[in-house]
């Protein structure tokens, strides 16, 4: 599908001759627009297009995972909420829908699984007794595909994470289980990436916290001070860990064991990744203010994009001015490069393949606008002090052809152009989704 937008020209926007009559395309004209405030629109799609996208698994079955339980199931902090039909039921139902997805989206992407998504044949194993071997379908499927995996352990959804605590529990005998999980992971991770050849990202969030006014905010910090030590003591060839912090989550309002402070401190001392996820801050913080502090003394974030509505509810990302400020922050910091990029949201109450879709293509967008920012010209006019100018060229750069731009983009990834995806996803919902009953 073919995309027209307007040219600009001195009497403004033709929406009628952008591509007509032998004249200007619409994206050559736009090309041109950019070019004039001293960006090269070539060069950003080339670096959006090459920018990594870890998609995440649980997207597609409502944070279920595919674990044959020894015991009753504990959500332990995670909900998807809605019944919208078509749910994934299978590994191989995730699998399908993933294919679908990246046939409807540009540029390069990592699959992101979570340990309780393991192929173990129909067979209950305890999640600290998982292995390499428990992945292996998933590798050869990602090789299939030319793609490379993340990994998380997943401390939630089990009978020993029901308390809201795991490894800062005041029992030992619990803390030790969950320690195992956490080692098991990691050598997961390791042999995912021995077996790709690449970095294989693993990303711990636990949902430790308190409901409501602890008495003792200490101990806890302590034993899970404690307890990462252990799950990280050993090095991991080829496994990438980071830690993740969170405000609050359910049955952790009031209070929770990692904290921002206590992640970020650990991420920096230990030398490991400290993840930031868009959704786990007040809603009056700019995660994008973040960037630019703790990229002086980190060497990498791991950035998961998701976005809250009100409370950490992990919506569907959207193109909106929260994802859009964290990506210009980035490039005006020349440190994309230094952001692992992932995606955490999961709606149960939309078609799960569109879901996937928007907010896939919503981070791209929100990285290519970032790479289009007039971003030499802003520093140049605030360098002199020429506060109006930078201010007036910030709001003009808001309504630069950038849709011409992101749509030639996605014609050179060979992936529907504007809207037209819509049609294929009503076309799996149609012939795939609507038998999974």
């Amino acid at each position: 599908m073919s995309s027209c937008r307007a040219t600009f020209g001195e009497d403004g926007p033709d929406f009628q001759k952008a591509g007509k009559s032998g004249g200007m395309s619409g994206f050559e004209r736009a090309k041109e627009v950019y070019a004039e405030t001293g960006v090269d629109a070539e060069a950003a799609i080339q670096e959006a297009l090459k920018t990594s996208i870890s998609i995440h698994c649980w997207q597609a079955d409502d944070v279920a995972g595919f674990e044959v339980h020894e015991g009753a199931k504990d959500s332990g902090g995670i909900m998807a909420t809605g019944n919208y039909p078509g749910r994934a039921r299978n590994v191989d139902e995730v699998r399908a829908d993933y294919e679908q997805v990246l046939r409807l989206v540009p540029g390069t992407h990592r699959a992101n699984l979570h340990a309780s998504y393991a192929d173990t044949a129909g067979k209950a194993v305890s999640r600290d007794r998982l292995g390499l071997e428990h992945f292996a379908s998933w590798i050869d499927w990602a090789n299939d595909l030319g793609i490379k995996l993340d990994f998380n352990p997943t401390y939630f959804g089990h009978p020993l994470a029901a308390s809201g605590f795991t490894l800062s529990h005041a029992d030992a005998a619990v803390r030790e289980f969950w320690i195992r999980h956490g080692v098991a992971s990691r050598h997961i991770a390791g042999g995912i990436a021995a077996a790709q050849g690449s970095e294989c990202v693993n990303n711990h969030w636990v949902p430790d916290g308190a409901k409501d006014s602890p008495a003792d905010r200490w101990s806890p910090r302590a034993r899970l001070l404690e307890s990462f030590d252990e799950v990280l003591r050993e090095p991991v060839d080829g496994c990438t860990d980071a830690v993740e912090s969170k405000l609050f989550g359910l049955g952790s309002e009031d209070y929770v064991v990692g904290s921002f402070e206590f992640y970020s401190s650990y991420a920096l001392s230990r030398k490991k990744l400290f993840c930031l996820d868009m959704g786990h801050f007040h809603p009056t913080e700019s995660v994008a203010d973040k960037l630019s502090a703790l990229l002086q003394f980190h060497d990498r974030l791991l950035l998961h994009t998701s976005r809250p509505m009100r409370w950490d509810s992990d919506h569907v990302v959207i193109f909106n001015d929260d994802l859009k400020a964290v990506f210009l922050e980035l490039a005006r910091g020349n440190a994309l490069h230094r952001a692992v990029v992932a995606l955490d949201f999961f709606d149960a109450s939309i078609n799960r393949i569109a879901a996937y879709v928007i907010g896939i293509r919503a981070t791209r967008k929100a990285i290519l606008y970032g790479l289009l920012d007039p971003q030499t010209q802003l520093k140049q006019y605030e360098s002199e002090g020429k506060l109006a100018q930078k201010l007036g060229l910030m709001e003009e750069a808001k309504t630069l052809p950038f849709g011409e731009i992101w749509d030639e983009l996605c014609r050179r990834a060979d992936v529907p152009v504007g809207r037209a995806w819509i049609a294929d996803v009503e076309k799996y919902e149609e012939g795939t989704l609507s038998r999974r009953v």
